[in-house]
């Protein structure tokens, strides 16, 4: 009964498999599509003006260059020897200028329920967090740190009393 079956499904297969070994070595025909081609749509043209700001501003976070002179400034000491400078006046506490590497960047509060500092450019996805014991720099697109156990000169003081 076995072999029956094999010897059925065998045929079964090899009349199923011809008219598709028919096709493939048959030369290939170009189909043409009769649909029409959708057509990407225009971008809508914004007027320059305040509410066209504020959208551009909710969508990419553009915080504006970075404005240093007459600042604030707090060097923090990292792991692994990295330098972080903040700039902020104290006249202004929704903004600071953050410089790492090469780049000074703008950073806007975030508001926490725990009360640590938390600065934030959605637009280049870093993330500053500074807490009383130390001070830190995320990556918020990649997940991850970019330097840690950041401190300036008092938590610095703080840091090696308690040790």
């Amino acid at each position: 009964m076995k072999k029956l079956f094999c010897a059925l499904l065998m045929v079964g297969m090899s009349s199923a498999i011809a008219p598709v070994m028919a096709q493939s070595t048959a030369p290939a025909k170009k189909e043409v599509s009769k649909k029409p081609v959708a057509k990407k749509a225009a971008k809508p043209a914004v007027a320059a003006s305040a509410g066209a700001a504020l959208i551009a501003d909710e969508k990419e976070e553009d915080l504006g260059k970075a404005e240093i002179e007459g600042s604030v400034v707090t060097e923090y000491t990292c792991e692994f020897g990295v330098k972080i400078t903040t700039y902020h006046n104290d006249s202004d506490d929704q903004y600071i200028a953050l410089r790492w590497k090469n780049s000074v960047e703008r950073l806007r509060r975030i508001g926490t329920s725990t009360g640590a500092n938390r600065f934030e450019n959605r637009r280049y996805g870093i993330v500053w967090i500074n807490i009383p014991s130390k001070a830190m720099l995320l990556d918020s697109r990649k997940g991850q740190q970019l330097a840690n156990e950041c401190r300036n000169p008092e938590q610095q003081k703080a840091f090696a009393a308690k040790g």
